[in-house]
């Protein structure tokens, strides 16, 4: 039984084998054509916390595959009313996966350590491994080949952070996080993806100004994330020169695109004119959450159709 709990569960043939799938299947959706793939499959979204593209993402590619989707709420009582194998198990009977959102990574490991049912991490306190295949996806579909392109995040080491440098290292991209000190990637975290990763080309800097010049991805998220409410006015504080904007960009290269997760602050992480101006690709990047989790889970759930349609079309083994 496969998870995909973070990155680290994936090897790099198979996830440049499920953006390809992504890939495959969006430019059949642009032409009108979804085939049903996952007919008769259902998936659950067990979510404590709230979401916009994560669940419409997971329950459109759902629909659109042919397959349907639960969400499940507060209400299911999610490690409150019973043990969480009999919690698992249950839902074993009824899904062929489920996909969680947590407050924290032990949540979704405990799920997975039941061996119920596939478990998608739909984004944790520690990492966000769908929001980085559709950054990589996005990516490919600007520039072609990942291999030998810079990704610059500016802003905090959080979760997307860390996703986002761990996919560079598995597909060629180098990945540099400009951040205060305070506020940058734990060293374990990139211990463990050099350990992985020996080729990896991953770097730290404070002043984004050090990067800029040879970014081809300029990458930012918020300040404060859910959960951080309290500490609002100290990220302001901290990240005030941590702003992507035009000033910024205009020490750019011009080929350069701007990501956004999302949602945003306009004024904070990022100015208007660079969230909305001619480098953004922040609207494509939200619409690749849809077409790069159909590759996921078509590749989890209908692996012989992957193996058959698109393995043959990849430079990959």
């Amino acid at each position: 039984m496969r998870h995909l709990l973070t990155l680290f569960d994936l090897t790099p043939a198979e996830t440049r084998l499920i953006l390809a799938t992504g890939q495959l299947l969006c430019d059949l959706s642009a032409r009108g054509e979804r085939p049903p793939l996952l007919q008769n499959r259902c998936i659950g979204l067990l979510f404590e916390k709230p979401s916009l593209r994560t669940r419409v993402s997971f329950e459109a590619a759902m629909a659109q595959l042919g397959g349907s989707s639960l969400f499940l709420g507060d209400d299911v009582g999610w490690g409150k009313r019973e043990p969480i194998g009999d919690f698992a198990g249950a839902l074993g009977q009824y899904l062929d996966a489920i996909v969680c959102r947590a407050k924290t990574h032990q949540r979704v490991e405990e799920l997975a350590a039941c061996q119920a049912l596939p478990v998608i991490n739909g984004l944790t306190d520690l990492n966000h491994p769908c929001q980085s295949l559709a950054d990589a996806l996005t990516i490919a579909q600007c520039f072609g080949e990942l291999a030998g392109r810079h990704v610059l995040f500016v802003g905090d080491g959080n979760n997307v952070a860390r996703s986002m440098a761990l996919i560079c290292a598995m597909l060629g991209m180098s990945f540099t996080l400009a951040a205060p000190p305070r506020h940058a990637i734990d060293p374990a975290w990139l211990a463990r993806i050099r350990a992985s990763h020996p080729d990896a080309q991953l770097a730290i800097v404070e002043d984004p100004l050090a990067a800029i010049a040879r970014a081809d991805v300029i990458y930012t998220d918020v300040w404060t994330s859910m959960g951080q409410e309290a500490e609002r006015e100290a990220r302001r504080r901290a990240f005030q020169n941590y702003r992507v904007d035009e000033a910024l960009l205009a020490r750019a290269p011009s080929h350069a695109i701007v990501l956004h997760c999302l949602p945003a602050v306009r004024g904070e992480e990022i100015s208007a004119g660079a969230i909305d101006g001619p480098h953004s690709r922040v609207i494509q990047q939200a619409g690749n959450r849809m077409h790069a989790q159909k590759g996921l889970l078509v590749w989890l759930l209908n692996r012989a159709w992957v193996d058959q349609h698109v393995r043959p079309l990849t430079r990959h083994p």
